[in-house]
């Protein structure tokens, strides 16, 4: 399956990509389409025989539980809708807590690296199996980038690939920034990891932008792509000449014209990258045999089954750093502390800015004060739902409060929040809002 050059489409650069020529396809997230019918971008696209493929950020098949089935089945249907040849998720856990572990539920609202262990890499293996039982088509995991290292790891980022890949028979989304992103913040080789991955079960790549601040390298899909990213595209392209490649963004989008700007950097890396391998090769061709093998690894490891438990001994240790991270509590043993602090402050400046996009409102009724309340609401609460559930509880609690000393700002956010809240029995201190409101009404 050849998919070709492709970018990131997302709704607010829909009208730049449509009028980006010598597109092939594009990709989208999965968990921003309804089910039911598509945005008029997409359709035209699709019309013009563009390939769309989703792109899936929520199912959290690293986590120790089982894939849900109704994120299952969404992902499933959007599939249906699009067409697609094959749907993509990420290798990463999401959540953690719950009944595995008897404690509450929480969400990171990001992609969390899962330890490269044999218990972890069975459990992924499952959910995986379970995952392409529900789907109507292949199957592709990314590698995400990781600002923290799990302590005690047993594999590198290349065997635990190939491991999955044996065992499962999935497709690879390789996204080179992040393996530049482990280069910077874990010390891990770009070109060992694509020594010791299956090139050959690449589905596609991502090219993405990100930036540098203190020594951690920020994975911002906000910046344009550097020179690291496109010579780690170039080792990758020198091993295998990948089905698609993709540029992502995702935030602060340029003009159209500084997007076609760098698709035609990056097809130019490739076709550089492609004439050296070209030559090299020739040059290998002419050389007398020296009996060395290709620069391949060893290949999958000898398929170490996990003992038994690896899913509760998987849920406790990822609930243990998710917590540390959310809710404060006491970092796990081995984990680098300043890291950890580092993850915490970028979680919580995520969910800020997801929750002003998802819920535009707040951050206009709240003015210059909403980021530092939110910040202190996220300190105190861990989110435990979506970004949709997290606005609704943060509003509840600038209202239950007290926070705001303009009246105006009080009602607005109080008939807001009422307005969307919906119908259901409220709590008390849905009835301390009502309360609150029915004051201000009466005055």
């Amino acid at each position: 399956m050849k998919l070709g050059i492709g970018i990131g489409w997302r709704p607010e650069i829909a009208a730049e990509v449509e009028a980006l020529t010598g597109i092939d396809w594009v990709e989208a997230v999965a968990e921003n389409l309804c089910a039911d019918h598509l945005p008029g971008s997409l359709v035209r696209l699709r019309e013009r025989g563009v390939t769309v493929v989703p792109h899936g950020v929520s199912l959290g098949l690293g986590g120790a539980d089982r894939p849900d089935a109704g994120r299952l089945a969404s992902l499933a249907a959007r599939a249906e809708l699009l067409g697609t040849p094959l749907v993509t998720e990420h290798i990463a856990f999401v959540r953690a807590g719950g009944p595995l572990t008897a404690t509450p539920r929480l969400e990171a609202g990001h992609l969390l690296p899962v330890p490269r262990t044999w218990d972890a890499l069975e459990v992924l293996c499952e959910n995986v199996r379970i995952a392409q039982d529900s789907l109507p088509v292949p199957l592709a995991l990314e590698n995400i980038a990781a600002l923290i290292s799990w302590p005690d790891e047993e594999l590198t980022e290349g065997q635990f690939l190939a491991e999955l890949v044996e065992r499962t028979g999935v497709r690879l989304l390789i996204d080179v920034a992040n393996l530049h992103t482990n280069h910077v913040n874990r010390g891990e080789d770009p070109a060992k990891a694509l020594d010791e991955l299956p090139v050959e079960a690449i589905a596609y790549v991502h090219v993405a932008g990100g930036v540098e601040k203190d020594g951690v390298w920020h994975d911002t899909h906000a910046h344009p792509v550097t020179a690291p990213v496109l010579d780690v595209l170039a080792e990758l392209r020198s091993r295998v000449d990948p089905p698609g490649v993709l540029l992502e963004r995702d935030d602060a989008f340029p003009p159209g014209a500084e997007l076609a700007a760098e698709l035609e950097t990056i097809r130019g890396t490739l076709r550089a990258a492609a004439e050296l391998k070209t030559v090299r090769g020739t040059l290998r061709a002419a050389a007398p045999d020296s009996g060395a093998g290709n620069s391949r690894g060893a290949g999958p490891l000898a398929g170490k089954p996990a003992a038994p438990g690896a899913r509760d001994r998987t849920a406790v240790a990822q609930t243990a750093l998710l917590s540390s991270l959310v809710a404060g509590t006491p970092a796990p043993e081995g984990f680098d502390h300043r890291r950890l602090r580092v993850q915490s402050r970028a979680l919580a400046a995520k969910r800020a800015d997801v929750v002003a996009k998802v819920a535009p409102e707040l951050p206009q009724i709240l003015g210059d004060g909403y980021r530092a309340a939110f910040l202190d609401y996220a300190r105190a609460r861990p989110m435990s739902g979506g970004y949709r559930r997290d606005a609704l509880d943060f509003a509840e609690r600038v209202l239950i409060s007290g926070g705001l000393a303009d009246p105006v700002a009080q009602r607005r956010l109080t008939h807001w929040w009422e307005d969307r809240s919906g119908p259901r029995p409220p709590r008390r201190t849905a009835r301390l809002v009502r309360a609150a409101r029915a004051v201000l009404v009466g005055k």
